[in-house]
């Protein structure tokens, strides 16, 4: 199994320190999928750019059949996080 070096919402600093100070106010905390993205910062912002468009952006689907839909693809992809 792979080893992701993850780095701790307390020793962050910088970009990452925004970051995670981010994820804190959208979702209370630092979820994994977050912290993985941790060793490059700069791919976490603009993954989360892109997580907003998708989930938050304009669309003809509701936020609850975008939720629904990236439940059904995790679980079809055997993604349990």
């Amino acid at each position: 199994m792979p080893h992701l070096r993850l780095i701790d919402p307390e020793d962050a600093d910088g970009l990452l320190a925004d970051e995670y100070a981010a994820a804190v106010e959208r979702a209370g905390k630092v979820f994994n999928i977050v912290r993985s993205m941790s060793p490059n910062p700069e791919v976490m912002r603009a993954s989360m750019a892109m997580y907003k468009a998708i989930m938050f952006g304009p669309s003809p689907l509701s936020r609850q059949e975008r939720e629904l839909l990236a439940t059904v693809v995790s679980a079809e992809n055997e993604c349990y996080y």
